[in-house]
C-alpha cells in the first residue's frame, strides 16, 4: 500500500459498494482470528469501534461547521477519550493532523505503546469504557447522569453493553484500529456509504445468517425500502417500530425523508428530523446498543429508543423514550416470526394467545394514531388461520378499526438469508375507517434465494422511489409475462406501477386484484343468520324444557320421566353448539385474508396416459443413446493411450 511522506498508510479510496464491503470483510477477518469467531461476537465488537471512529469524524465536521458561522460547539467527548487521541495512527511529522490541544493524532496510543504490552487494553478497559459508561448512568446513584446531554446519554448507553475489549491481542487490535481509521469521509466517494448504511447491512446480515440465531434482527433492506416507498413518509410524522431490532426501518425512513427534504432544508426542519421523529422499542440486550449506534451513524442524532419487552410493558431502560407520544403517525415493523409469549405478555391484550405476531398486531392497533398508517411484515399463517379465536378476533378488530388497503404476497425464500423460511406478506392499513375493499398484489411467482435475493426493482421501484420502466425491471420478474403473446406491447404491471390505481379497474392485472371485503362480510352474515335463528329457537325450547324439568322434580315423578327430559335437553344443547359452531366457522372464514391470485396461470399436463408413457420411453432412449456414445468415446481414449 502507498504511504504518505510522514510514514503513515495512505488511506484507500473506497468508491463502490463492493470495495466497501470487501474492506469491512478484511476487518472482520482480523476479528475472527482474535477471539470473535462468530458474527454474534464480532458484530457487537466492531459496532462500538466503528461508532467511536465515525463519532469522532462527525464531531470534527460539526465543530468546523459551527466555527464557520461563529457558533459555539461543545464536543460530546473530551481528551484523551476521543478516537483521535487513543485510536488514530500516530506520527511525529509536522503535516500529521493535530488535536485542538495541539497534540498529534494518536498521541495517547503512542504513549501507551511505549509503556509496554497490555497498556492499550488496560487504558480501554479501566479508563475509556468506565468514562463512557458514566455518560449514561451516574455510578454513585445508579440513575441517569443529570449533567449528560442527550447525545452523551446515547453514547453512554451504546457503550454500557461493552464491558471490556473482546479482541485477544493488542497487535490485532492495533491492526483493526488502523483499518477502521481508514473509513473516513474523504476516502469514500459516496457519502451515503460513509453513513455506514452499507457497512451495517453487510454486518447485520451476517448476524442474520442461518444458525447464527440473529435472523430475528434482520429484515432484508430492499423489502424495507419497498415498504417505505409505499407509505412515503414525510417530515412532521412521528415514526415508530415496536420491535426495531437493529433499526433498519427507522434508518431507511430517515434516508427517505432526508432525500425528499433536499440539501437546502432549513435547520429547524433538520433538527426536527434528527431529534423528534423516530421512536422504537427493542427487547434484546445484544441488539439495543447496536440499534442506537446504527441510527446515530445514519444521521439520527437522537434515536428515541426504549429497551425492554414491548408486549409486557416492562422497561430495562427508558430514559431515551421520555418524550415519546402516546400514539404514532406511522408504524413500520416486522414482528418476530414464530415467537411464543407467556401469560405475563398475553394478559395485557384482549385476545390472549401465545403468538408473538398476533400480540404485536394488537399492540400496534393501540399505539397507532387515529388516522395513522402501518406497514408490517406478517407470516402467511397469521393471514389464513381461522382455527384460533385470538387470530380471528385480532383480524376482525384490524378490519373494523382500520382500512386494510393493500396485501402484498412475497415470494417464498425472501427471509431465508435471515434464517427464516416462512412465507410472508406485507400489509398496509390506515386507522379510522373500516375495511371495505382490499387490494392484493402477488409477487410469489418470482424465484428468490440466497444468491438471487429479492431486489427493489422486483417491486418496480427505483432507489429513490421512482417507477421503473420495463427495460429496468429484472428479467426474472417479466419472464412469464413476456412469454404470453397477448401481452406484447403492454407495459408490465409492476407493483409500483399498479399501486397508484389500487382498488380501481386500472389496478387489476395478472398479478393484482381486489376483494370486496364489505360484500364478503355481508354474505357471511346472511349465511350465518338462519343458523343463529335456529340456535335461538332451540335455546328457547331448552328454557321451556328446564322449567318442565323443575316442575317434574318438584312433583317427584318417576326417574324415567326426569331422565327423558334431561336427555332431550342434552340433545338440544348439542344441537345449539353445532349450529353455533357452524355459524362461527362461516364468520371465521371471512377473516381468511390469504392472497390467492384468481388470475394465476396454472400449467396443467393435458397429455393422455399413452402420450406420457411414450414420452418416458423417448427420454429413456435418449439416455441410452447418450450412454452408448460415451462408452465409445471412453474405449477410443483407452486405445489411444495404449498406443
Amino acid at each position: 500500500m502507498a504511504r504518505r511522506k510522514n510514514g503513515t498508510k495512505q488511506p484507500k479510496s473506497i468508491g463502490t459498494t463492493q470495495s466497501l464491503s470487501s474492506f469491512v470483510k478484511s476487518i472482520c477477518d482480523v476479528m475472527r482470528r482474535s477471539n470473535c469467531a462468530s458474527a454474534l461476537q464480532y458484530v457487537p465488537e466492531l459496532t462500538w469501534i466503528l461508532f467511536l471512529r465515525i463519532l469522532d469524524a462527525q464531531e470534527s465536521r460539526r465543530k468546523e461547521e459551527a466555527e464557520a458561522v461563529g457558533a459555539e460547539f461543545t464536543p460530546a467527548l473530551q481528551s484523551p477519550f476521543r478516537w483521535q487521541d487513543w485510536a488514530a495512527p500516530y506520527s511525529d511529522k509536522p503535516e500529521h493532523p493535530k488535536t485542538d490541544e495541539g497534540k498529534p493524532y494518536g498521541w495517547k496510543r503512542a504513549e501507551l505503546f511505549a509503556a509496554g504490552d497490555g497498556k492499550l487494553f488496560e487504558f480501554i478497559n479501566t479508563a475509556l469504557l468506565p468514562s463512557l459508561h458514566i455518560l449514561d448512568v451516574d455510578p454513585r446513584t445508579d440513575l441517569p447522569n443529570p449533567s449528560a446531554s442527550p447525545k452523551q446519554r446515547i453514547i453512554g448507553r451504546i457503550m454500557t453493553a461493552v464491558e471490556k475489549v473482546r479482541v485477544d491481542s493488542e497487535a490485532n487490535l492495533r491492526d483493526i484500529l488502523d483499518k477502521v481509521h481508514e473509513l473516513h469521509v474523504d476516502h469514500v466517494d459516496d457519502t451515503h456509504f460513509f453513513t455506514l448504511s452499507q457497512v451495517y447491512e453487510d454486518l447485520l446480515l451476517k448476524m442474520g445468517e442461518k444458525n447464527s440465531d440473529g435472523g430475528q434482527f434482520f429484515t432484508p433492506r430492499e423489502v424495507i425500502r419497498a415498504m417505505v416507498h409505499t407509505i412515503d413518509p414525510s417530515l412532521g410524522k412521528k415514526i415508530y417500530d415496536p420491535c426495531c431490532g437493529t433499526g433498519g426501518f427507522l434508518a431507511i425512513a430517515y434516508e427517505h425523508i432526508a432525500r425528499k427534504m433536499g440539501r437546502n432544508a432549513i435547520s429547524t426542519d433538520i433538527d426536527a428530523l434528527k431529534h423528534d421523529t423516530f421512536f422504537g422499542r427493542e427487547k434484546e440486550n445484544l441488539v439495543f446498543p447496536i440499534a442506537l449506534a446504527n441510527l446515530v451513524l445514519h444521521g439520527i442524532d437522537q434515536p428515541n429508543l426504549w429497551h425492554g419487552n414491548t408486549l409486557t410493558g416492562r422497561a430495562t431502560y427508558d430514559a431515551l423514550f421520555k418524550d415519546a407520544p402516546q400514539t404514532f403517525d406511522l408504524i413500520l415493523t416486522n414482528p418476530p416470526f414464530g415467537g411464543k409469549e407467556g401469560k405475563d405478555a398475553q394478559k395485557n391484550y384482549a385476545f390472549e394467545t401465545g403468538s408473538t405476531q398476533v400480540l404485536f398486531v394488537q399492540n400496534i392497533l393501540s399505539e397507532l394514531a387515529p388516522t395513522g398508517t402501518c406497514a408490517i411484515v406478517l407470516d402467511e399463517g397469521l393471514l389464513f388461520r381461522t382455527n384460533e379465536s385470538a387470530f380471528v378476533d385480532t383480524k376482525r378488530k384490524l378490519t373494523e378499526e382500520c382500512r386494510l388497503w393493500c396485501i402484498l404476497s412475497l415470494p417464498g425464500g425472501v427471509f431465508s438469508t435471515a434464517g427464516a423460511g416462512v412465507k410472508t406478506n406485507l400489509l398496509f392499513f390506515t386507522k379510522g375507517k373500516r375495511t371495505e375493499k382490499i387490494w392484493y398484489y402477488d409477487l410469489s411467482q418470482v424465484k428468490v434465494g440466497k444468491k438471487t435475493p429479492l431486489t427493489l426493482a422486483h417491486f418496480g421501484f427505483g432507489k429513490n422511489g421512482e417507477i421503473l420502466d420495463d427495460d429496468a425491471l429484472p428479467a426474472t420478474l417479466k419472464a412469464e409475462w413476456e412469454a404470453d403473446e397477448a401481452n406484447a406491447g403492454h407495459p408490465f404491471p409492476s407493483y409500483a406501477r399498479m399501486l397508484a390505481h389500487r382498488g380501481t379497474k386500472k389496478g387489476e392485472s395478472r398479478y393484482s386484484w381486489s376483494i370486496d371485503f364489505a360484500d364478503k362480510r355481508k354474505k357471511a352474515k346472511a349465511e350465518m343468520q338462519p343458523l343463529q335463528d335456529e340456535a335461538a329457537e332451540v335455546r328457547t325450547a331448552i328454557v321451556d324444557l328446564k322449567e318442565q324439568l323443575r316442575d317434574l322434580k318438584r312433583a317427584r315423578v318417576k326417574a324415567a320421566q326426569i331422565e327423558a327430559i334431561e336427555n332431550e335437553i342434552a340433545e338440544k344443547q348439542k344441537t345449539t353448539r353445532e349450529l353455533e359452531s357452524k355459524a362461527s366457522e362461516i364468520d371465521a372464514a371471512t377473516f381468511d385474508l390469504k392472497a390467492v391470485n384468481p388470475r394465476a396461470v396454472v400449467k396443467t399436463d393435458d397429455r393422455t396416459p399413452e402420450q406420457i408413457v411414450q414420452s418416458i420411453e423417448d427420454q429413456g432412449k435418449m439416455i441410452s443413446d447418450a450412454l452408448t456414445r460415451l462408452r465409445a468415446l471412453l474405449e477410443h481414449d483407452s486405445v489411444s493411450l495404449a498406443r
